[in-house]
């Protein structure tokens, strides 16, 4: 394969994870200023941390993929 692949490649993996990572933080950080630590999270905290969780997920996945192209 071309090594425009694999750069391709790597630079989907660091944009998922690093949209992940931050995704998880805001999610959080926004749980804990509008909530707080003992109140009920809302549907949209529970779906940032999905989100959060799909693209890390995804960005493994995508390493794997990288990985094969070698």
């Amino acid at each position: 394969m071309p090594p425009i692949f694999k750069a391709l490649a790597s630079i989907a993996v660091w944009i998922l994870f690093i949209s992940g990572c931050i995704t998880g933080l805001v999610t959080t950080l926004c749980w804990a200023v509008h909530v707080g630590f003992l109140g009920e999270p809302g549907l949209s905290h529970f779906m940032g941390w999905g989100l959060s969780t799909v693209e890390l997920i995804l960005s493994v996945c995508a390493m794997k993929l990288r990985q094969m192209l070698e």
